[in-house]
């Protein structure tokens, strides 16, 4: 008999705390700074010890606490999310950023049992307006609105 009594918290507990290990790792030559004037490691180092704290405590907690084993990898689903991104990062310059979130959010929709596309046409709309206002009007981000293939 195994004695990790949870699976599922076991491996999110060795991800987290590999990540965040490896986060303090990379950052351990970074300047630190204070909370009123952070250093470049600041931000990566309390991100990376909040994750390996976490990981550490879901580690812990695989032993004592009975969980479900872990399912099938949904290998369909994370490749079209994994797609989605690719392919936003590929056509944010040439179309734009409002076209590149709509096909970021319609293809990793396309992941869900649920999908519908007129919810989530509605969606990619209004997510794409919001971040047309808020990163390119708001924030100035230097990202073209309509990429050159379409506003020439």
């Amino acid at each position: 008999m195994s004695t990790i009594r949870n699976p599922k918290d076991f491996w999110a507990g060795l991800i987290y705390l590999g990540i965040g290990l490896a986060a303090l790792y990379i950052a351990q030559d970074y300047a630190m700074g204070m909370a009123v004037r952070m250093g470049p490691g600041y931000f990566p180092k309390v991100l990376g010890s909040l994750l390996a704290l976490i990981g550490l405590i879901a580690l812990v907690r695989s032993f004592l606490r009975p969980g479900e084993a872990i399912g099938r990898l949904a290998w369909r689903e994370a490749l079209l999310v994994l797609g989605a991104t690719v392919i936003f990062g590929l056509l944010v310059r040439g179309a734009g950023l409002a076209l590149s979130l709509l096909a970021l959010v319609v293809v990793s929709a396309y992941a869900s049992k649920q999908f519908r596309l007129r919810p989530i046409l509605l969606l990619a709309v209004g997510l794409s307006v919001f971040s047309v206002l808020v990163f390119i009007k708001g924030l100035g981000i230097p990202l073209p609105l309509l990429g050159s293939w379409i506003a020439r």
